[in-house]
């Protein structure tokens, strides 16, 4: 199956130059190429009905409307070794501790801009800097990300990069336990007397993790609930996923109100008072009365019950001035600022395009850069020069010289490539991994996280919303509980 496999220029998760396996995944090759073409088929279409069967599909948006889609499915894991997994746990958490800190500053003391570590404008002028609403508002533990999914690519050379940080609503984590699902029910000869950690109790952590958020006030067992917008979200299903995985109610702003600073759940046996809200609603649509008049999705009153303790709302509000892709720019900086360590994981190379000498270089180079908007994401308002058409580049460079504040620009890296089985082929695809944080009085790390796979063949955008797939990933173990 993957005798004629070519690496190219790229750094391979799987195979060397020399069309040979890596160490790690010596036993998983020599599996695999025991397999017919017929048999490996079999199994393609066995995973790929038993994501449609189970309802595992997302929502995508275009010009014509919206599509339900089924996450498309690649049997080729990726596996990483302890060392390697090791490093970048501890990497992650410096991050989330880093950016953690940042949030509870920029909304108290604002130490790191009073120190001019970060320029004001940036902070100030930030669309998702709620400081009017947030300003020195308490909240539990001090800690405004409770769940993050922090982007990681690799270059050609095999170092690990972060590419982007997601603080508000970071989507995916169901697919991870689906992912593995999926191959335990298709492939069971993978996990045969080999070591690879278990996601079995990770729920059990993420229900903990909500629940080290309960308001001081809160005597006894905390009464939790998710707040969806609804199921016409493109992740509806990871909502309904994680709220049934963690036993707690999965509610719609229609089902909460607020009364005299607390938020009550409307139940078939009367009122129910709600102790902490696990949100996948942007701040804008939280609440009518602090936000967006407009919004049909959220609860009146419901900063007010924020503000006064009586209820934690996780992710904290306010957290996408930390995760905007111009911030970015600065988590290094914020390391170093408070935690006096230097970044384990480094960023990519960025530029801001308020810089006139920048903005000319990028504006004579476009064919070259990967340009993005700063507060967009899911691989939207975003051009790949070296895979843009003229029009494309045409109708960026108007975007960017109207708002050059609204665009940054990096180079484009090599991604990293795994083999990827699509059609009865064997081929390289470009991949990331998602790696997600979660934040209690403990910090812990999902093992392994969401392997994203660019299936369109030379494609760059792994995000599902334009032709991505997802891989399993596995994290070799040396001891301690495993799936095999």
């Amino acid at each position: 199956m993957l005798k004629n496999y070519q690496t190219g220029a790229f750094f391979d998760e799987m195979m060397n130059s020399d069309a040979t396996p890596k160490p790690h995944y010596e036993w998983f090759y020599k599996l695999v190429e025991r397999f017919s073409a017929r048999e490996l088929d079999e199994k393609h279409e066995t995973a790929q009905l038993s994501f449609l069967r189970q309802g595992i599909t997302f929502t995508v948006y275009n010009n014509e409307g919206q599509t339900e889609r089924t996450m498309p499915f690649d049997f080729i894991p990726i596996i990483i070794p302890e060392s390697e997994w090791t490093m970048i746990e501890t990497g992650m958490k410096q991050r989330m501790t880093a950016l953690n800190k940042f949030l509870e500053d920029i909304y108290h003391e604002r130490r790191i801009i009073e120190e001019g570590v970060i320029p004001r404008e940036l902070v100030d002028n930030n669309p998702y800097y709620y400081r009017k609403q947030v300003q020195g508002v308490g909240i539990p533990l001090d800690n405004h990300i409770f769940l993050s999914g922090v982007d990681l690519i690799r270059d050609e050379h095999g170092q690990y990069r972060v590419l982007e940080d997601n603080l508000r609503n970071p989507s995916g984590m169901s697919y991870v336990f689906q992912n593995r699902y999926v191959m335990r029910q298709v492939y069971p000869e993978l996990f045969f007397n080999h070591s690879i950690r278990t996601l079995e109790h990770e729920f059990s952590k993420l229900h903990q993790a909500v629940c080290d958020h309960k308001p001081s006030g809160c005597k006894g067992e905390a009464n939790v609930v998710l707040l969806t917008p609804g199921s016409y979200n493109s992740a509806y299903y990871d909502h309904m996923f994680l709220a049934q995985q963690m036993g707690i109610e999965l509610v719609e702003g229609r089902d909460l109100f607020v009364q005299d600073g607390v938020v009550y759940m409307k139940t078939i046996r009367g009122l129910k008072r709600v102790d902490i809200i696990y949100r996948r609603i942007d701040d804008d649509f939280l609440d009518p009365e602090a936000f967006r008049p407009d919004s049909a999705l959220g609860v009146n009153g419901l900063l007010d019950a924020y503000k006064k303790g009586n209820v934690a709302i996780l992710n904290g509000i306010g957290n996408g001035v930390a995760d905007d892709k111009a911030m970015y720019v600065y988590v290094p900086e914020m390391i170093r600022f408070y935690l006096g360590e230097e970044p384990l994981i480094p960023n990519v190379e960025t530029y801001f395009l308020s810089d006139p000498e920048r903005l000319q270089y990028v504006l004579e180079n476009m064919e070259e850069l990967v340009i993005k908007n700063v507060g967009a994401s899911g691989g939207y308002d975003m051009l790949i020069g070296p895979q843009s058409t003229e029009e494309e580049r045409a109708l960026f460079r108007e975007k960017v010289i109207e708002q050059p504040n609204q665009y940054i620009a990096q180079p484009t890296i090599k991604l990293s490539r795994a083999p990827a089985f699509q059609g009865g082929n064997v081929y390289p695809c470009h991949v990331d991994l998602r790696v997600f944080v979660m934040n209690g009085t403990e910090m812990n790390v999902l093992p392994g996280g969401l392997s994203r796979v660019a299936l369109k063949e030379g494609s760059l955008v792994v995000n599902s919303s334009q032709g991505g797939g997802g891989k399993d990933t596995w994290i070799l173990s040396g001891g301690g509980e495993t799936d095999a």
